[in-house]
């Protein structure tokens, strides 16, 4: 009995030393670990100061790009309300045949369907100038149907003036914008638009090559208010000033300097 006691003795004197051996080596690991830990806390904040400096990078060539290249602005127009018009001439017409004429107003057929904006009529919004702007209700007819009106009347086109024009003008800049400014983000658009003066096999660049069934007009409009959109979630514009319609009013939410996010 003695000799397995003492036999006991030296395998926990043996269990005793190898736990300190162990404590050692895990009170060493601890301070590796509290090592590291304190390097990725220093990685992490140099890496977020990294971020926000590329950020305020991006923020500051966007805000240079819009106010030197691509301007966007509120345009106001000169039309008068119908209701007024109509009231001026004809002293007896009745407050519910005024109102009618204002709801008329604020109403637009878009794309089979009657669309509702206060906007409408009031505003436009222009880019590169005030002179190439687009509605503010996104109703882009007036393109498609000159397109079908030119290919039933021969001769060339004298009207400088024609909404057409500024509508193919305003569509193709607004795609080379949004095009550069995924570049600049680094976002990646869902859809594909080019506006390279190239010859591809599917034709010409989208807007300002040569003129565009409504199909493919509509069809290409859709795909750059998808990226629009795109980028403006990137950069957590506020969702309650979106609208899916809206091309350059959502484009110049997204680059405007209240824009808290954007370069993110």
């Amino acid at each position: 009995d003695t000799e397995g006691l003492l036999r006991i003795k030296e395998e926990n004197q043996k269990h005793y030393r190898r736990a300190q051996r162990h404590q050692e080596k895990k009170e060493k690991i601890q301070r590796h670990n509290r090592k590291l830990g304190d390097l990725v806390d220093k990685k992490t904040y140099e890496l977020k100061t990294q971020y926000e400096h590329l950020a305020n990078l991006r923020r500051s060539h966007i805000l240079e790009l819009t106010s030197v290249i691509f301007p966007i602005e509120e345009v106001k127009t000169s039309m008068r309300d119908p209701a007024d018009v109509s009231s001026e001439s004809d002293n007896a017409m009745t407050s519910s045949t005024v109102s009618k004429l204002a709801e008329a107003r604020r109403t637009t057929y878009l794309s089979g369907r009657w669309v509702c904006d206060d906007h409408n009529g009031d505003t436009s919004i222009s880019i590169t100038g005030p002179w190439i702007i687009l509605p503010n209700n996104g109703d882009y007819s007036a393109y498609y149907n000159w397109v079908e009106e030119k290919k039933t009347t021969q001769g060339p086109d004298m009207e400088h003036n024609n909404p057409a024009h500024t509508i193919s003008a305003a569509l193709c800049y607004a795609t080379q914008l949004v095009n550069t400014l995924s570049l600049i983000l680094d976002v990646n658009l869902p859809k594909k638009l080019c506006n390279r003066q190239v010859k591809t096999q599917q034709g010409n660049l989208e807007f300002c090559g040569e003129n565009l069934s409504r199909h493919r007009f509509t069809r290409a409009v859709k795909k750059l208010n998808a990226n629009i959109l795109h980028l403006c979630f990137s950069q957590h514009v506020n969702l309650d000033l979106l609208h899916p319609l809206h091309t350059l009013r959502n484009l110049m939410y997204l680059v405007s300097p209240d824009t808290e996010n954007l370069g993110r």
